[in-house]
């Protein structure tokens, strides 16, 4: 990551509550077509994620803890700020300075740009401005928001818009925090009702329509250079398991992710 930082873009894209088990069978099904061939083998990996919701989550990602392998460690990450005593740290981490990941690709001359999905990137109050405010520059709109059927696209469309405008060696680090797949998201399978609410299956139907997205934004992000991506959930959600919906809780449903990171070559 010494390598990267600084001489390629960087996308962190987050897939709000996407569940690892829902991830790995639309994978497996052929029903991902544009992410899965950039997956490593095609193939989701299995991880723990760092909070139960997403303000938690994020915040942990946003100091370096992206979720961490489903496998005992320890694991060296990709990003870390310099902490005394951290197991965690290797040659081949990107070390910060600073108090956060953010900051610190901005201290290593990335700009640093945030397009804002669920209410805690709305900034419409206090709370909903933390997260956003760690980036030099930052969107959100109620058409990127849960509520709305083209998040995604209008995510994309905003992403293309900033990166169109940027000097061509600008380096750039980008996070979208995609929306579409927290509830409500029933919009998204077709013949699905308010009434009958959230399911497996429109989870599914939001991350199949997320895909189909996909290409326009990996396009942009590699349109000027070489980019690393990211791409996880942030914490998964239940739908009935065991009694539970939802998150921010201490279930299998919500802990455990889907994760991948890989490059993008330029005009991918």
């Amino acid at each position: 990551m010494n390598e990267v930082v600084g001489r390629d873009d960087i996308l962190l894209l987050t897939l709000d509550t996407l569940r690892h088990d829902i991830a790995v069978e639309l994978a497996a099904a052929g029903r991902l077509p544009n992410l899965a061939r950039h997956l490593p083998g095609g193939r989701w990996e299995k991880r723990h994620a760092p909070g139960s919701f997403t303000y938690a989550s994020h915040q942990a990602m946003f100091a370096g803890f992206l979720p961490t392998p489903a496998a005992p460690g320890p694991h060296p990450r990709l990003f870390a700020a310099r902490f005394a005593g951290s197991e965690t740290t290797a040659g081949r981490t990107f070390v910060f300075d600073t108090p956060d990941l953010v900051s610190g690709l901005a201290a290593a001359g990335h700009r640093t740009v945030c397009i804002g999905g669920v209410g805690f990137f709305n900034k419409q109050g206090a709370l909903g401005g933390v997260l956003p405010g760690l980036f030099q520059e930052s969107h959100w709109e109620p058409e990127f928001g849960v509520a709305s059927p083209v998040s995604f696209e209008a995510q994309v469309e905003r992403a293309e818009k900033v990166i169109a405008g940027l000097p061509h060696e600008q380096r750039l680090f980008l996070f979208v925090n995609a929306s579409a797949l927290h509830q409500p998201n029933w919009f998204h399978l077709p013949g699905a009702t308010r009434e009958a609410g959230d399911s497996r299956e429109t989870h599914a139907a939001a991350l199949e329509y997320i895909d189909r997205h996909l290409p326009r934004l990996f396009t942009a992000v590699s349109s000027r250079r070489r980019c690393f991506a990211v791409v996880c959930s942030d914490h998964g959600t239940a739908y009935g398991d065991d009694g539970y919906t939802g998150h921010r809780i201490g279930h299998e449903a919500v802990w455990t992710v889907p994760y991948a990171h890989f490059f993008l070559e330029p005009s991918a």
